[in-house]
């Protein structure tokens, strides 16, 4: 894609050159900012309308008369300050990182009674089109900008004189109107391609499940007789298999507590319900272990095979005979679905109700056989499970590098649109 003719230097170094007939302004010159403080409570003597929220605008590009918005109420004074109106772009102005704040989303469409919510800022255009500035907030250039002008130390906030004093380099009305189309048909384009991607990841995932769920309940034998289970989430097993209860085989042990004052540095990965949190240096250490998120990512389940330490968020599993292969053992309880097994009263898994689950009771050849075919197999999905991700990230840094590079002049695509 071409550049401009001509450019000239804004001494901006977060922006860099421009094209020579653009101009630099700050926002508080083109438009009008206003931090909201209308809250999510309903008052029935207050103005009852639909609260665009924080959620609202951080997930979505577009506000339109179709997003589903939840009810809410505020005062006359806030409703006309604060109801929004075509061409307003709102922003993120709280986060707990720096390096998310001011997520910016456009109001696309007339809409009627919607206000702007708590923890946004309404920037309501003057003398620049609404669409182009929403653009520049979008790109990667003002995201740097708002995370060293944001404060705080557990959150962080962006004040209104920060918002106010972003500089914007500023192209004539009918460049704003063709660069604000161009990336409407452009992004448009590449968020349909990583909707297809993230469907493939969804397939291959289902594939995933069910040739484990397959595996684990049918064996590897295509032609073997089979004979009915009398477990629903089993069906019909082999002929020559039997069931046992999982807590005859393991049993799901708590993790230990591991207080942030007693937390020492190391290489043993601690594992939470999520995933690794930390390394720690520990002699109390399991390897191999499978691990079963216990709170949060109730019911996830992961597998170390190299020493790691396990905090009381999760469980893991202490095999019970040396009659169980412990990959085995991580197939099955991906095909039981523990996540199923909440307790009703406190938060967490219902253990008592994860062992009483029925598995099949095979030989240790036979769960060798399985857990190595799984490998396998599991492997290769994951790997182009992997590759579909990479292929999203890498759309996703063009997609932000294009409305970079339009918006800062960097490409010409008044002839693209």
């Amino acid at each position: 894609m071409k550049r401009y003719p001509e450019y000239k230097d804004t001494g901006i170094e977060w922006i860099g050159e421009i094209p020579k007939h653009w101009e630099i302004k700050k926002l508080k010159y083109i438009a009008k900012i206003l931090p909201s403080n209308v809250d999510k409570h309903i008052y029935p003597d207050e103005i009852q309308v639909r609260l665009c929220n924080y959620t609202d605008v951080y997930y979505n590009d577009y506000i339109t008369v179709d997003t589903v918005l939840k009810k809410g109420s505020c005062k006359q004074s806030e409703f006309e300050r604060f109801a929004l109106k075509k061409e307003d772009i709102i922003i993120t102005k709280d986060s707990e990182t720096p390096d998310d704040i001011g997520v910016p989303t456009y109001v696309k469409d007339d809409l009627e009674s919607v206000v702007c919510g708590y923890h946004l800022t309404m920037i309501r255009p003057l003398v620049c089109r609404g669409e182009f500035i929403f653009r520049f907030i979008q790109s990667d250039r003002t995201g740097r900008y708002f995370e060293v002008n944001s404060n705080g130390i557990t959150r962080y906030g962006l004040g209104k004189a920060s918002i106010e004093n972003l500089l914007l380099p500023i192209p004539p009305e009918t460049e704003q109107c063709q660069i604000a189309t161009f990336l409407k048909q452009k992004t448009e384009q590449i968020d349909k391609l990583i909707r297809i991607k993230e469907r493939q990841i969804e397939l291959l995932q289902e594939q995933r499940t069910a040739l484990i769920n397959q595996t684990v309940t049918k064996g590897l034998a295509p032609d073997v007789e089979m004979k009915p289970s009398g477990v629903e989430w089993i069906g019909e097993i082999p002929i020559h298999w039997n069931l046992s209860m999982l807590k005859y085989a393991a049993r799901l042990v708590y993790g230990d507590t591991l207080i942030s004052e007693n937390r020492e540095k190391g290489v043993v990965p601690v594992y939470g319900s999520n995933g690794v949190i930390d390394t720690h240096s520990s002699a109390n250490t399991l390897s191999p272990a499978i691990i079963v998120g216990r709170k949060g990512s109730l019911g996830k389940i992961q597998y170390s095979d190299v020493p790691c330490f396990v905090i009381d968020t999760a469980y893991y599993i202490d095999s019970r005979t040396s009659h169980a292969n412990l990959r085995w053992l991580y197939y099955v309880l991906h095909a039981i679905k523990l996540e199923r097994f909440r307790n009703s009263v406190l938060p967490g898994l219902n253990r008592d109700a994860a062992e009483g689950q029925h598995v099949p009771l095979i030989t240790v050849e036979e769960q060798t056989q399985i857990a190595n075919f799984l490998d396998h197999k599991t492997e290769q999905i994951d790997e182009l499970i992997a590759v579909e991700h990479r292929k999203i990230q890498l759309l996703k840094e063009y997609r932000q590098s294009l409305i970079s590079e339009a918006v800062t002049g960097k490409i010409d695509v008044r002839n693209e649109v």
